[in-house]
């Protein structure tokens, strides 16, 4: 990959009609919070999209359960039928449930089903696929119909139908399903990913799209997709931009991280993956209990750590160094409180897991992270590689809401 500048200054704003998208937040309890994810290594590297010259991005309203579960709606089929599903940059596949799934599968008896013979687009695939998580695997057939996302319709796209969801996981979720924003490397079946088919059908003008996860929980919205650009009403420029260092998940090198003034964690540089579809921060075992201890975080059976909210004022700030420039996050933004009942608990946002080589050790910073800052993900053109800029979330989250037209600001892509 082509070396890109690490702090690139917005010069370039335009003006652009464009629909949004929203986000919805809930939470699943805790075994929900471990990372939806199965490790393998990628064997050959993936073709980059190439952007077109038109500006229309597509604005997707997300919804937020208690900042750990972010997502958004989409429609499959004619006429379309909808579904709610996890927009993770950690896979690149699209799956639903079907109604044709096994009697014994119990989220598809908790979540909509897609159902072939209601739609007059749907066209037989048949091809069996499987898809192994950290947490479970799911299992069922290929088949292709037209995808309604935002603004965008007809698009021709080959997705899962989920007929056997062992994982109590799917059960408990708040979403149907999951679409894929990762690189086509990962994407089970030889399948084309959403935003590489969005593209090559003309329907959207770059591979880049962009995240702001509303992490106030009592807001109305709970955040933002912008899949064709960015939303600089969203964060506070400039984005400081990384190159993707292995184009599989979003990978990018970290050059350290900071605990207060005294800890130093990843102290000779280390591996990060940018995840939407992770709710926490994890690392490597040893590093973790080292940043929970120095936050007096006690550990629990399941592998969370437990803070005393009554800490959460004094507890130090975490940084992250990428890019040569300093990611902070307070108390607030690491630990996650949960009310019930007029009972309060709090987390820790950080949670060990090892993931082994050759594609560990790394970091991943899934929603605590990116909760405070915007994520521009930009699968690059043929002058240039990939690369995700980053930039603190605007504490005004501007910027309309709910779908249909709007006029917004679209910045942070590179021309040509």
């Amino acid at each position: 990959l082509l070396p890109l500048p690490m702090s690139l200054p917005l010069f370039l704003t335009v003006s652009i009609l464009s629909y949004r998208i929203p986000l919805r937040r809930v939470y699943p309890g805790l075994e929900t919070l471990n990372s939806l994810r199965g490790w393998g290594k990628p064997t050959v590297p993936p073709s980059l999209g190439v952007p077109s010259s038109g500006d229309n991005p597509v604005f997707v309203p997300l919804s937020n359960y208690m900042n750990v579960q972010y997502y958004g709606e989409i429609g499959l089929g004619t006429p379309p039928q909808n579904f709610s599903v996890i927009f993770d940059t950690g896979s690149s596949n699209l799956w639903v449930p079907s109604i044709r799934c096994h009697f014994f599968s119990l989220p598809c008896w908790f979540h909509h089903r897609y159902n072939s013979k209601a739609s007059s687009s749907f066209q037989p695939n048949g091809t069996k696929f499987a898809i192994q998580y950290g947490t479970g695997r799911l299992d069922g057939i290929l088949s292709e119909d037209k995808l309604t996302i935002g603004g965008v319709k007809s698009a021709s796209v080959i997705f899962g139908e989920a007929l056997w969801e062992p994982s109590l996981v799917f059960t408990l979720a708040h979403f149907d399903g999951i679409l894929g924003l990762g690189f086509p490397i990962l994407a089970v079946g030889g399948v084309q990913p959403p935003l590489d088919l969005l593209v090559d059908q003309g329907l959207l003008d770059k591979p880049v799209f962009s995240f702001y996860l509303n992490r106030d929980p009592e807001a109305v919205d709970g955040g933002e997709l912008v899949l064709g650009g960015s939303d600089p009403a969203h964060y506070i420029p400039p984005l400081t931009f990384l190159p993707v260092t292995v184009p599989a998940y979003w990978q990018i090198h970290m050059e350290r991280v900071k605990v207060g003034t005294g800890l130093i964690l990843c102290a000779q540089g280390c591996a990060a993956i940018l995840d939407t579809g992770t709710s926490l921060i994890t690392g490597p075992t040893e590093e973790i209990q080292a940043l929970n201890a120095a936050i007096g975080g006690f550990s629990l059976l399941l592998g969370e750590y437990l803070i005393q909210c009554s800490e959460i004022p004094t507890l130090p700030p975490i940084s992250f160094l990428l890019g040569g420039v300093w990611f902070n996050l307070t108390a607030q933004d690491y630990v996650i409180q949960i009310a019930r009942g007029g009972v309060r608990l709090c987390l820790s946002g950080f949670q060990a897991l090892d993931i082994p080589p050759p594609t560990g050790p790394l970091w991943i910073l899934g929603d605590v992270f990116l909760g405070a800052h915007v994520a521009v993900f930009d699968r690059g053109n043929l002058t240039g590689g990939a690369r995700v800029g980053l930039a603190r979330a605007s504490p005004l989250r501007a910027g309309p809401q709910g779908g249909g037209s709007a006029q917004a600001q679209f910045s942070g892509w590179r021309p040509g």
